[in-house]
């Protein structure tokens, strides 16, 4: 918290020196500050071994910057206040700087002020701010390769999700440093320039004042105000020349794992050859008449030594290649945690489409999954497993695909920020955008802008959002493969949560009456036949009461659904006594009958013929139920329901194949058509 706090009150204090009085005590120290703050800074810069590691340094540009002017304003309202007293009117530090470095000579102080100014202003900020810029010119150029290679590496193995994502942040933030220094050394300039104005306005006012308010002469007001006026521009210009030193430093700098110290005494003084050369050619001009030649000869001397010292050592050990081949002749074998688990789901997304799923932008897809995971627990009865999400950068920017169990199942492209306005079928007109086709149901559908929205739905088009168009396509395709998602974990955790409240019926069922991979063969059935399930009690208690030893999981599965008929009815025709039904016309149903009988467990096949046209009928059939506002049910005798559920299921599963067992006492049938005849 206090750390949090210092910042925001730092950046207060600077901005009200430039309003409030400040004694000279107070000056010396803000200025002592000043210079032990940038020698900080600039140490800093030195031992930084990669540009990132100091990435809050354009933002301590800023505030150096915006320090040394609000103490340039705070000083000249003191100079001009009491200059008339002497040269210590401004506090000790200013004085010093007047006196010491500069010989008490105003006009050496001009010229040094200059020439400082020239320094930091024309040599070493504009060359540290165009470094800058043409390091950020080039980052941004680089960024596709290097994103690329992180792919590369991602899709070889040799790094993983976590470690690519680091990867791409550090290259985005590379690219933003760099331009934000490019900006920051315009904050340096600036203040150069400004430092150049206070200096004259400073003379130009102190030499008024102090000869029109204080009677001072003329040369004893240029000698009190200009050199004090030098000595607070010089207090914050050196300030500023070792903070463009370490901007230029920072820009300059290679990332290495060495500092800039153990990088240049390597780089520069371990090579003897060039040592020696260096020497010889000192010796050389030390030699000639008239040159000094004893500085020369010293020199060559001292630089030969050197040359001799470095090639006296021991050649250095490559620690990194030692340590890599210790690791490769230590490296584990290949076990079974290099066997990565598939994921039961899986979303891999563009990476257009990253912001929809990213928590840190409170991506809207993940409430959406979250949501749908919630609503498919609540209707069907248990939990699917989580849904894994990961950018794919092999897939098109706005492209997703759906993975089950390590194989796609669904795919398709969005717009973020756009809507898709569906067509279902009733429509007053078209609209203008993208034309495309709904994922999930494949009616005619356009991307259109979110200003256009309002004019879709006037026209009778179904709007909905991009997350919503691959939210509907995820929850659709784990409707229809429930089954796959129902494995082991997932029937034990449904019996442990039933076991909280009917902790006998659990323990009597499993493994007493029936294992626990029949149980799971029992329940993917529903599945496949639609069947919720919700009430996971009724369902044991039927099969704890009707299980025998030898009972298959399609005999089950037919008493389960007789024994839940009343919820299985009212899911198709809820809040209607009369159920709206398809039957079967008499002559097909008894030939049928004949096809099924002797065969065990009614696996019985159908001549190709009769299955053409029986498929044909029943899917026209289907259609004008479905246009009509109606879920299609076909009603058949019991020993042909198994059979034509499992016939019907693969090409027209919206067809509901119920036996006349499975209808409830206080329901009544309407017959509405015929399959095999017409409609009635």
């Amino acid at each position: 918290m206090n750390a949090r706090l210092a910042l925001p009150l730092l950046v207060i204090l600077i901005l009200a020196m430039m309003v409030l009085p400040l004694p000279p005590v107070a000056l010396d120290v803000l200025f002592t500050f000043n210079i032990a703050l940038s020698m900080i800074i600039l140490l800093v810069a030195l031992y930084t071994r990669k540009p990132l590691d100091f990435s809050v340094f354009p933002t301590l540009l800023l505030l150096t910057a915006l320090l040394r002017l609000s103490l340039n304003v705070a000083s000249t309202r003191v100079v001009l206040i009491a200059g008339h007293t002497g040269a210590d009117a401004a506090g000790k530090v200013i004085e010093a700087f007047g006196h010491f470095v500069v010989g008490g000579n105003y006009a050496v102080g001009i010229v040094v002020f200059i020439i400082l100014v020239i320094i930091n202003f024309v040599v070493i900020t504009k060359g540290a701010g165009r470094i800058a810029e043409v390091s950020a010119r080039f980052t941004l150029d680089a960024m596709p390769g290097k994103q690329m290679a992180i792919d590369a590496d991602l899709n070889s193995g040799m790094i993983g999700e976590t470690e690519a994502r680091k990867r791409r942040q550090e290259i985005a933030q590379e690219a933003d440093f760099f331009g934000s220094m490019d900006g920051a050394s315009k904050f340096v300039r600036g203040d150069a320039v400004a430092g150049i104005l206070i200096m004259v306005i400073n003379i130009v006012g102190g030499l008024f004042i102090g000869m029109l308010q204080h009677d001072l002469s003329f040369a004893q007001a240029a000698q009190n105000y200009t050199l004090l006026t030098i000595g607070d521009g010089l207090v914050a210009q050196i300030p500023a020349l070792i903070i463009s030193t370490a901007s230029g430093i920072v820009v300059a700098r290679v990332g290495t794992d060495q500092d800039l110290g153990e990088e240049m005494v390597g780089q520069v003084f371990e090579r003897p050859r060039v040592l020696y050369t260096t020497a010889g050619i000192l010796a050389g001009l030390g030699l000639i008449p008239g040159m000094p030649n004893a500085v020369f000869l010293l020199m060559a001397g001292l630089l030969a030594g050197l040359a001799r010292s470095v090639e006296s050592r021991p050649p250095p050990v490559d620690e990194a290649a030692e340590a890599a081949a210790a690791a490769a002749l230590e490296a584990p074998e290949v076990s079974w945690d290099d066997v990565a688990p598939v994921d039961v789901l899986a979303l891999e997304v563009g990476y257009r489409l990253i912001p929809m799923v990213d928590r840190n932008q409170d991506g809207e897809l993940l409430k959406r999954i979250r949501a749908l995971r919630k609503k498919f627990a609540s209707e069907i009865g248990f939990l699917i497993p989580a849904v894994h999400i990961r950018d794919n950068l092999q897939l098109k920017p706005n492209g997703y695909r759906i993975l089950l169990k390590g194989v796609e199942v669904g795919t398709g492209e969005t717009q973020v920020g756009q809507f898709l306005a569906i067509n279902p079928g009733k429509v007053l007109g078209p609209i203008a955008g993208v034309a495309t086709t709904d994922p999930s149901f494949g009616l005619p559908a356009t991307w259109i802008s979110a200003e256009d929205r309002e004019q879709a739905q006037l026209l009778g088009y179904t709007v909905v959002d991009a997350s919503t168009v691959v939210a509907t396509q995820l929850s659709n395709l784990i409707q229809s493969h429930a089954s796959e998602l129902l494995g082991r974990e997932e029937v034990q955790g449904m019996l442990d949560h039933l076991g909280k409240v009917a902790p006998k019926l659990v323990e009597d069922l499993v493994p007493k009456t029936l294992s626990l991979g029949l149980l799971r063969k029992v329940l993917q059935g529903l599945l496949d036949e639609g069947v919720p399930l919700r009430d996971m009690r009724s369902i044991i208690e039927i099969v704890s009461e009707t299980a025998k030893a030898d009972s298959s999981a399609a005999d089950l599965i037919e008493k389960i659904r007789i024994g839940l008929s009343r919820a299985i009815v009212n899911d198709l025709a809820p809040g209607s006594r009369e159920v709206s039904v398809i039957a079967l016309e008499p002559n097909l149903e008894q030939l049928l009958m004949q096809a099924s009988v002797g065969v065990a467990g009614g696996e019985a096949g159908l001549e190709p013929g009769l299955a053409e046209g029986l498929l044909r009928r029943a899917s026209q059939l289907t259609q004008e139920r479905e246009a009509a506002g109606q879920t299609p049910v076909l009603l058949v005798a019991p020993q042909l329901r198994q059979l034509l559920a499992r016939f019907l299921r693969r090409t027209l599963p919206q067809l509901r194949v119920l036996s006349h067992s499975e209808i409830p006492d206080n329901r009544s049938i309407r017959i509405v058509a015929t399959l095999g005849g017409q409609a009635t």
